[in-house]
């Protein structure tokens, strides 16, 4: 009889181990751990926990339902990564847009690669795979290398190594955290490259900064003209005051009358600056300055009609 029931138990499948609290796996020494960690196998979404240390911020709606159809199609062709916190209960290191676009289509399960990892090691891995792939913007590359700098505390080189890019390369994408915030947001919601970007950079004033982006949207300005234009204002060719007319002049003259018209009535309305800028296309940012905490609040007051 004891050699039934311990044959019994060896052939149970990994959904049972899963559910067996006395299988619980908490490290690569466990009994039964490599038939889990390490290895691909189907979990329930609601037992997936997301990743606070998730380096992405912007999941475009459009991307995820197309990201569903294609599952609904082919399946999940690249498993997920999580890693194992506590019984019956597992965190993800990578792969949030496939877990999105499941549960879009009301899947219940997804393939995923489980490990064994602390906070740090969950962090590094995150930004790392992150990093590696093609539809990051530029600032969220440059925040996610700022981190695994401030809070895995890697060097240059160090990071260089984990990413497979130069030093040159991260320091560029780096620097863009420099630019007005602003600008960054401009880049992040891809009103301008970061070509652009790198261009402004050199520019030591937020505000002749914040003239030149409008510029560049209000006049469609290409990489090459933003460098042109900076190298003039370097050299003194063009002043300050110049591209603040000019850049301004050319924002309000780009602008339909009808956004001029709603852009000035919120500005009465808010009682408070409001800028628009609107690209060739019709995409466009406006943006509502404040000068203090208790200002916002006010202005978020009157938005809200309180």
């Amino acid at each position: 009889m004891a050699k039934a029931t311990k044959k019994q138990a060896m052939g149970r499948g990994l959904s049972a181990l899963l559910k067996d609290p006395s299988n619980d796996i908490n490290s690569v020494q466990d009994k039964n751990a490599s038939q889990i960690v390490g290895n691909v196998i189907d979990l329930n979404l609601d037992d997936i926990e997301m990743n606070p240390f998730q380096p992405r911020t912007n999941f475009n709606e459009e991307n995820l339902r197309e990201l569903s159809s294609s599952i609904r199609e082919l399946g999940v062709i690249q498993p997920i990564t999580v890693r194992k916190k506590g019984f019956g209960k597992y965190e993800l290191i990578s792969g949030e847009r496939r877990c999105r676009a499941s549960k879009l289509l009301g899947l219940e399960t997804i393939p995923a690669y489980v490990r064994i990892a602390n906070d740090q090691e969950s962090l590094e891995m995150a930004l790392v795979e992150n990093i590696q792939r093609h539809d990051l913007d530029p600032i969220e590359i440059a925040l996610s290398y700022q981190r695994l700098i401030e809070e895995i505390n890697l060097t240059q080189e160090q990071m260089s190594e984990r990413v497979g890019k130069s030093r040159s390369a991260i320091t560029n994408y780096m620097r863009l955290l420099k630019l007005d915030p602003i600008i960054q947001t401009g880049m992040r919601d891809g009103f301008i490259s970061m070509g652009h970007g790198r261009a402004l950079i050199s520019v030591d004033s937020l505000d002749t900064q914040l003239d030149m982006y409008q510029k560049i949207l209000a006049n469609g300005l290409s990489v090459r003209d933003t460098e042109s234009l900076v190298k003039d204002l370097k050299t003194g060719t063009l002043s300050r005051k110049q591209t603040t007319e000019q850049a301004g002049k050319s924002s309000k003259n780009s602008l339909p009358e009808n956004v001029q018209a709603a852009t000035k009535q919120l500005n009465d309305k808010l009682d408070a600056n409001v800028s628009t800028s609107m690209s060739a296309s019709g995409k466009g940012k406006m943006t509502i300055a404040f000068s203090s905490r208790a200002d916002f609040q006010r202005i978020v007051d009157l938005i809200n009609g309180k």
